[in-house]
């Protein structure tokens, strides 16, 4: 992209966001919504869509876009209602609504190919209105990860790149007609290793952040081959990186060791932190400001017990930003953390909620807690303790109680993995 049409492009991205004020962003009933997202459901969900890999021998063994009823004063809670397959197996992942929430972005981990569903006509019947199969080639990168609304545009974090297949990558932007428009390595420079993985964006600090984590070499292969071949066990993200988000410029890096993933900001206004956790030496990571002002980020806490490698793999803040959720995949937990002072996490509850657990989503109200158990096709667990599984809780504020459980292997569904929230209420609207 040459000069003027870059610089043409961030007036239009300024244009579109300085209107809406940094300081008076929308909020998200899934807390790591981007803060741009419309329609805020404070009340019931009604519906859980879950982004489905496809399993060989399973079914049509396609991925798929699965719609859960969870409104439990309907007939039919805690079952699927719906059922959306996109043809082939290319490692679903992660999704992100459009700004507008009409929209639900969904992404491959390996084939890179994205899918756009209509959610806003009817969430209970999501419909396939666009695939993009030339993310790679038009942006240099593979495997789209997370999807997060800027205003008329889908921010793309991607977690590898189309040459050599590391985990040097960079962000894409998109239009929300699913347009190409500009690519941004992650810097490689001043301490950077140009790895990605996360993106969250705290527009009254003018701040995005990226988190890392490994490229296709690594997250394709099975894992107990990957953890026994110590050269790919280097080849995981140290860092992470501060944006200038009207720029899309990168400011900041941060030294944060052991593949640093899911983001969490504050949503409380004026708030200037967010927090991370890292996979593979299990510690939780705080990134603020120092007594002059500067970013920073440090170790904050502990979870669970490193030596063991519990794997934590998913986080969720609360609303008020005083409590967060975090998942450890390799012995089954559910833990909750008191981080009403960010610089000194307590751990105050933990459960076991399945032989593996991944993602985890509460909502706005803190009541309902929703489980998922995929992690990576070739990185789940083998055996009976490959259990693949969607399972619904109320938190009561002492005790995790299941409410519901989805079985996707019985129901011939493939793996369960990621989650969104949508409302009967949206299509009421229109």
């Amino acid at each position: 992209m040459s000069y003027s049409r870059r610089k043409a492009f961030f007036l239009t991205v300024f244009a579109m966001i300085a209107p809406l004020g940094f300081g008076g962003a929308a909020s998200a009933d899934e807390t790591c919504l981007s803060p741009y997202t419309a329609a805020l459901i404070k009340g019931q969900e009604s519906y859980l869509h879950v982004w489905s890999l496809g399993e060989k021998s399973l079914g049509d063994e396609s991925d798929k876009l699965v719609t859960v009823d969870v409104d439990p004063s309907s007939a039919s809670y805690g079952k699927v209602v719906d059922k959306l397959s996109v043809g082939g197996r290319g490692e679903a992942h992660h999704m992100g609504f459009t700004d507008d929430r009409k929209y639900l972005w969904a992404g491959g981990l390996d084939d890179s190919r994205i899918f756009i569903f209509d959610v806003g006509s009817d969430p209970s019947r999501p419909k396939l209105v666009r695939t993009i199969s030339d993310f790679a080639q038009k942006t240099g990168f593979v495997g789209p990860h997370t999807f997060y609304a800027l205003p008329g545009r889908m921010l793309i974090g991607a977690l590898s790149n189309s040459k050599t297949r590391d985990g040097v990558t960079g962000l894409a932007v998109y239009n929300n007609d699913g347009e190409f428009l500009s690519a941004h390595p992650i810097p490689l420079a001043d301490g950077g290793d140009g790895y990605g993985y996360d993106v969250a964006i705290n527009p009254q600090k003018n701040a995005l952040l990226t988190s890392s984590f490994t490229g296709w070499n690594n997250y394709m292969r099975d894992f107990g081959q990957l953890v026994q071949d110590a050269e790919a066990m280097k080849r995981f993200g140290n860092t992470m990186v501060l944006w200038n988000l009207k720029a899309l410029q990168p400011d900041t890096i941060f030294n944060v060791p052991g593949a640093p993933l899911e983001i969490r900001w504050s949503l409380n206004e004026g708030d200037d932190w967010a927090i991370t956790a890292t996979a593979l030496t299990s510690k939780l990571w705080l990134i603020n400001r120092d007594a002059q002002g500067r970013w920073q980020g440090k170790e904050v806490g502990v979870i669970g017990d490193p030596a063991k490698t519990p794997l934590p793999v998913d986080i969720s803040i609360s609303a008020d930003a005083k409590t967060l959720w975090v998942n450890t995949f390799m012995d089954g937990k559910t833990r909750l953390f008191d981080i009403s002072n960010p610089e000194k996490p307590v751990q105050v509850y933990e459960k076991v909620t399945g032989r593996q657990v991944n993602m985890i989503s509460q909502s706005w109200d803190g009541r309902r807690v929703y489980i998922t158990s995929s992690l990576l096709s070739n990185w789940d667990k083998k055996g009976a303790d490959n259990e693949q599984v969607l399972r619904g809780y109320e938190w009561d504020g002492k005790e995790l109680k299941q409410k519901f459980e989805v079985d996707f292997f019985k129901e011939q569904l493939g793996r369960p993995h990621h989650m969104k929230f949508s409302a009967r209420s949206f299509a009421e609207r229109r």
